[in-house]
């Protein structure tokens, strides 16, 4: 994994007010920590570290007054509405040391005929060097049948690289597509769970009966109208 250059700035003022300042000025606020260090508290240029962070597990070479750190990002804040960066916690690294990171998984191609994708895991935990750390990993369910199934075990992982997720925990497996009348039959169970109720269509009978009413209503009219009192 290539590393990203991003030079930082010690900060010194801390709290809201002063978090929200550092945003205004485009920049995000963070701490860097590990090794027995001391934290530093650090203020980052939003544009770059936003750029940075859409490559997961990026490793960053961070320069502080001088200091070149070896960092991954540990844990990032975003803003629940905009999606901007609030805060971001950084972890220093060594070279050739193993970290313990999430790597998420990458699905190709379609699943057989009648068959339908059921994935249960999106990363695998594992170990590696923090110099060398998996983009992603790679599944082809091209042709997959009905029953097929693909375990932490059998993601291919490259030299080096570490399983600690559970081999045995399922990552995906196919199962047989419903069909139109099982997708009707729940759906009518959700809606009576959910007490939804649908109005009867009216039926060719009732619209008969409605008719023979309005018609006997008007004959009686007919003869009220044409009867004269001596």
């Amino acid at each position: 994994m290539p590393e990203l250059q991003i030079a930082a700035e010690p900060r010194t003022e801390f709290g809201k007010g002063a978090a929200r300042r550092v945003r205004r000025a485009h920049k995000v606020p963070g701490v860097v920590y590990g090794h027995g260090t001391d934290p530093r508290h650090v203020t980052l240029p939003g544009h770059d570290l936003m750029r940075a962070l859409k490559t997961a597990n990026v490793l960053l070479d961070l320069e502080v007054e001088g200091d070149h750190l070896l960092v991954l990002p540990k844990s990032v804040q975003r803003d629940p509405i905009k999606g901007t960066l609030e805060h971001v916690d950084l972890v220093i690294v060594r070279r050739g040391e193993k970290v313990t990171v999430d790597v998420g998984i990458h699905v190709v191609g379609e699943v057989g005929p009648g068959g339908m994708l059921d994935q249960q895991l999106v990363t695998l935990s594992i170990e590696a060097e923090a110099t060398s750390i998996p983009t992603r990993f790679q599944v082809d369910i091209e042709g997959m049948t009905i029953g097929t199934a693909v375990h932490a075990k059998d993601v291919e992982l490259p030299a080096g690289t570490d399983l600690v997720t559970d081999p045995d925990a399922l990552v995906l497996h196919v199962l047989a597509a419903p069909t139109a009348e099982q997708i009707d039959a729940e759906l009518a169970e959700a809606e009576i769970e959910a007490g939804i109720e649908h109005d009867a269509p009216d039926t060719a009978e009732d619209d008969e009966v409605e008719g023979e009413d309005g018609d006997a209503g008007a004959t009686g009219d007919g003869d009220s109208d044409g009867t004269t009192n001596a």
